[in-house]
C-alpha cells in the first residue's frame, strides 16, 4: 500500500508542477504524470537526506517533492523540446 500511495501522491504532485510551470511539453499528460511521480520521489528522497523533514507525510515533502517535479520537467523540457531552426 505504500508504494501506492506514493504513486498517487506523485500524479497530484504532477499535476501541481505542471499547473506552476504552464505550456506546452514534449510529452503527453501520461509523461507529465510519471515526471512528476519521479520528480516526488526524487524530492522526497533529498529533503530526507538533507534532514529537512523526518516524516513521510509533512509540508516540506509536498514542497520538496513539487520542486523536484518542477526540476524534472524543466529537463525534460530542455532536452526533448522540439529545435527550432532559424531559416
Amino acid at each position: 500500500m505504500g508504494i501506492l500511495a506514493w504513486v498517487l501522491f506523485g500524479l497530484v504532485v504532477g499535476v501541481i508542477a505542471k499547473l506552476l510551470m504552464p505550456g506546452r511539453d514534449p510529452g503527453g499528460c501520461i509523461v507529465t504524470m510519471l515526471i512528476g511521480v519521479a520528480g516526488s520521489l526524487l524530492g522526497g528522497f533529498v529533503g530526507r537526506a538533507l534532514g529537512l523533514y523526518t516524516e513521510e507525510v509533512s509540508g516540506g515533502g509536498l514542497i520538496m517533492s513539487i520542486l523536484g517535479a518542477i526540476l524534472l520537467l524543466l529537463i525534460y523540457r530542455f532536452t526533448f523540446a522540439p529545435k527550432v531552426t532559424k531559416m
